[in-house]
């Protein structure tokens, strides 16, 4: 029997080192990751399933709706940089607990606005709560994973989105139906009850979050000696990009810049005004519009966790990217000519590529910088991409106010999806330009 015991043993094939450390990273890092992005999404779109009834209640018009929607990201945006330069300074444990914090309790305020001024007020500081979250995690994925294995990890990371959007369509319906408990509105125990739970998160953060390979205790010498080789070596192939001021001159920083401003469009637009959407379908209770609403986001997860692992090349980024970016397209057009299962079907589609699209995108100008240029550049790209969460919920509230109908809208970021689409055929990584020279 122990003959037998060692030859099945010597004739079973050795897991690779290298894919064996890759998934003990992705299994320590990302679940916890993936639920703080989770709830952050929770906390920042959780006003799509609330639109309804605060409007009636506080008495806002669409426009102003679109408008709050939006304020939240361009305090968000504008923040970006220098909250992801302070974590390059100070560390990702402490600053995302930070964030953690002060989101959750802002969130939970979100109970107590009264109009339009304080909606206003408190999207614009959950935008700077929140700020540096999303880059910050981008720079964090920098100190653990190389070029290849980032959009995996990415991928999976955006995960939360996708999760998040399957969780809060039911979850905010339910809480909804709370209304008149303890002499509530259901919109503002929706706040509350999503809110304080990243507070308590923000511990087990504090407590089992590392700030890079050196302070994890789950990893032995060997593994952060591999992790610190292959860290180098890239970033030996890398060109020399490390200051600011390059990087404001590299064109494939504003290409980059162009197609996630158009992602940005997209996402936050589906994101707010889809439970709007699916309430024309027909006479539908809040519980079932948000299970309704949570088909699209079960596609795009579906996709994050498929796709971004073929993006193993710079000609496979692109190739993924240009046919997500022309699926989402479709998608919306689709959507646009139905108030019925169609229409459902036609946000899938474009839901399917969202984050697809988006695990990518961010391997292009990390692989071009490095340094505190490195944090800033990924927070720049951030930043930029995010004034398109501005422009898209509250041009749409626009449209919806003026015209009565949303299919405007949806043509109009089809087209900029075409756009975005051949942009991204332009787009090069750090080492294929220095492969060219």
């Amino acid at each position: 029997m122990t003959i037998l015991n060692t030859a099945t043993a010597a004739a079973a094939p050795a897991v690779p080192a290298e894919q064996r450390l890759n998934s003990l990273l992705l299994r320590k890092l990302l679940p916890l990751l993936v639920i703080v992005y989770v709830m952050s999404f929770l906390d920042r779109t959780n006003i799509a399933l609330a639109k309804a009834s605060m409007g009636i209640d506080l008495g806002l018009s669409a426009a102003a709706y679109g408008l709050g929607a939006g304020l939240f990201f361009l305090t968000y945006a504008l923040a970006e940089v220098p909250s992801n330069l302070i974590m390059h300074r100070v560390g990702a444990r402490f600053w995302i607990t930070r964030i953690m914090i002060t989101w959750g309790l802002l969130s939970a305020g979100m109970a107590f606005v009264q109009g339009e001024t304080s909606f206003y007020i408190m999207r614009l500081l959950l935008g700077v709560a929140e700020a540096g979250l999303f880059p910050g995690v981008m720079l964090y994925l920098t100190y653990w994973f190389d070029r290849e294995q980032r959009a995996r990890a990415t991928g999976y990371f955006l995960l939360g989105v996708c999760l998040a959007n399957i969780l809060s369509g039911p979850l905010g319906g339910a809480l909804l139906q709370m209304d008149g408990l303890l002499g509530w509105h259901g919109w503002q125990w929706l706040f509350v009850i999503e809110g304080l739970p990243a507070v308590a998160l923000a511990y087990v953060v504090w407590k089992k979050l590392p700030d890079g390979p050196a302070s994890a205790k789950w990893l032995s010498e060997a593994d952060k000696r591999d992790i610190e080789q292959r860290l180098s070596a890239e970033k030996a192939a890398a060109p020399p990009q490390t200051r600011l001021s390059q990087m404001f001159r590299d064109k494939q920083i504003w290409l980059a810049i162009a197609v996630y401003f158009v992602h940005q469009i997209t996402i936050y637009t589906v994101i707010f005004f889809l439970p709007g959407i699916i309430g024309t379908y027909g006479n539908l209770s809040p519980f079932q519009i948000g299970l309704l609403t949570s088909v699209p986001w079960i596609a795009a997860a579906i996709g994050a966790a498929t796709f971004p692992r073929l993006a193993t090349t710079p000609t496979r980024c692109r190739m993924i990217m240009f046919f997500g970016l022309l699926t989402m397209a479709a998608g919306l057009v689709i959507a646009s000519f139905s108030n019925s299962f169609i229409g459902l079907v036609g946000f899938s589609l474009t839901a399917l590529m969202l984050f697809v699209v988006q695990s990518i995108i961010f391997v292009f100008p990390s692989s071009r910088l490095s340094g505190s240029a490195l944090a800033a550049g990924l927070a720049f790209v951030t930043m930029c991409g995010l004034f398109g969460g501005f422009v898209g919920p509250s041009v749409m509230g626009l449209i919806e106010q003026t015209t009565g109908s949303t299919r405007n809208g949806l043509w109009v970021i089809a087209g900029l999806l075409v756009l975005a689409a051949l942009i991204s055929t332009r787009l090069r990584q750090g080492q294929e330009e220095k492969a060219q020279a």
